[in-house]
């Protein structure tokens, strides 16, 4: 499937919302933990660099003052004598009143310019960047005390490892792409199986499982296969029942026009009564065509089409086979002999001869039935497969047709899940291509496959 046809389904389009709404919720769920990682991370660091400054004031304040000359000269880490050189920005209110919690005495945190801090660097022996305070506090002696302390409060942003993102990004896509494939899956089965009840309305009933909606989906579509089902049925024996009524009058008429001792209107009168009785089985015929319950089996196609060029063979017109597939097919063999028997009638009929080939390819085979009449206009190759739509037939071949053959041979294709298309060949002539789909196994080399090999669900 081409990348911009699969964003117009719906499982692409779901998947592009899910996608979506997934990362996006991945994005802010990292953005809050990360902020709320920095808060937490700013109160521990706050409350270090609190207790710091007050173990150091509470040795500070205890010590003699040899001894509290010395601890000022040498300092400890990040807390030393402040020098009268820094640069004060503003008063640290927050700093100010943790350390008056811990400190008893007046205390009062300015904060400063790092550049003007501890030799003019703002940049710590780690490499990490670092703010700087001034801490003025009254010793319990009234001294006055006034030091130069760093730290650092705020956090970090943390920087994503390029493969972290990129893995979770892979695994967002590929969650999100199950899930849309996983809620589009029971609508594909309903159009699939939508689009196959045209060919067989006696297919099996879509399975009524997934959430309520789809379940009621499948149900409502079960439902009409069923009167669809029964409509169809119920109209094929209704026309069976005429078709059988009739009969007898018409043998009854047949019996009587005998009588006419005109000739010329006997034979005008007995015409049209064929006619008439044609116009009925052929009717019958393509009732039928549409309800089978004939199951799948394997066969040989070339065996199967021999069968038909040999029947088609008996009455005199010329017949042949000219190449051969090699191949067995999955098909109803009723449906797809009587499908081929009115294409090479139709050939025999329109061309006066018809020629037989099968032809395989990647998975398929063609069978194309080409005859050597005029052909038929490109704007009309599809209107001859409609009900009672006839052509002139050549001069020399008698028209008594009503215009099912065809009709009947694009149902029974169907039926076997099979194309039929009708094309002019380049070198005259009409050519009816047949490509059927299921079940393509070729022969072994030298080996031949038995007509019907075994019946298939």
């Amino acid at each position: 499937m081409r990348l911009p046809h699969f964003f117009t389904t719906m499982a692409g389009r779901l998947f592009v919302f899910l996608l979506i709404g997934v990362v996006g919720s991945a994005a802010l769920a990292l953005a809050l933990a990360d902020r709320q990682r920095q808060s937490d991370l700013y109160r521990i660091r706050f409350e270090r660099l609190v207790d710091r400054m007050s173990d150091f004031l509470s040795v500070a304040d205890k010590a003699s003052e040899p001894l509290r000359v010395e601890l000022l000269a040498n300092g400890v880490t990040g807390i030393r004598r402040a020098t009268g050189e820094e640069h004060i920005e503003r008063r640290d209110n927050s700093l100010t009143k943790g350390l008056a919690v811990r400190w008893k005495g007046p205390v009062r945190a300015e904060r400063a310019t790092p550049g003007s801090c501890f030799a003019g660097s703002p940049i710590g022996p780690a490499g990490d960047r670092f703010d700087c305070w001034v801490v003025t506090a009254r010793l319990s002696d009234g001294g006055l005390i006034k030091l130069q302390l760093r730290g650092h409060v705020q956090a970090d942003r943390i920087a994503l490892n390029p493969v972290v993102v990129l893995v979770l990004a892979v695994l967002m896509a590929t969650l999100a792409f199950i899930a849309a494939r996983m809620a589009a899956a029971p609508l594909g089965d309903l159009a699939r199986a939508a689009t196959a009840l045209g060919g067989d309305l006696d297919r099996l009933p879509l399975p009524e499982r997934g959430p309520r909606e789809v379940r009621d989906a499948a149900r409502a579509f079960n439902t009409m296969q069923t009167r669809l089902r029964s409509y169809v049925v119920e109209r094929t024996q209704l026309l069976a029942s005429i078709t059988h009524d009739l009969q007898t009058p018409m043998t009854r008429l047949r019996l009587r026009l005998e009588k006419v001792s005109d000739s010329a209107l006997r034979s005008r009168l007995i015409d049209d009564l064929g006619t008439m009785q044609a116009l009925i089985r052929e009717g019958l015929d393509y009732a039928r065509s549409n309800q089978t319950t004939e199951p799948f089996a394997n066969l040989a196609i070339d065996q199967l089409l021999d069968l038909a060029v040999e029947d088609a063979s008996e009455g005199g017109p010329l017949v042949r086979f000219i190449a051969r597939s090699d191949c067995d097919v999955e098909a109803r063999p009723r449906a797809l002999q009587r499908c081929l028997a009115n294409l090479i009638d139709n050939a025999i009929k329109y061309g006066g001869s018809a020629e037989v080939s099968a032809t395989r390819a990647a998975a398929s085979v063609l069978i194309l039935i080409r005859d050597r009449g005029p052909g038929i206009p490109e704007e009309k190759l599809d209107h001859v497969f409609e009900p009672f739509v006839r052509l002139e037939a050549l001069p020399s071949v008698p028209s008594d047709g009503i215009g099912l053959g065809l009709a009947i041979a694009r149902t029974l294709a169907e039926k076997n899940g099979a194309t039929l298309i009708l094309r002019n060949h380049p070198e005259g002539g009409l050519e009816a291509v047949l490509t059927l789909y299921r079940g393509i196994v070729p022969h072994p080399l030298g080996q031949d496959a038995p007509f019907i090999m075994h019946e298939t669900s």
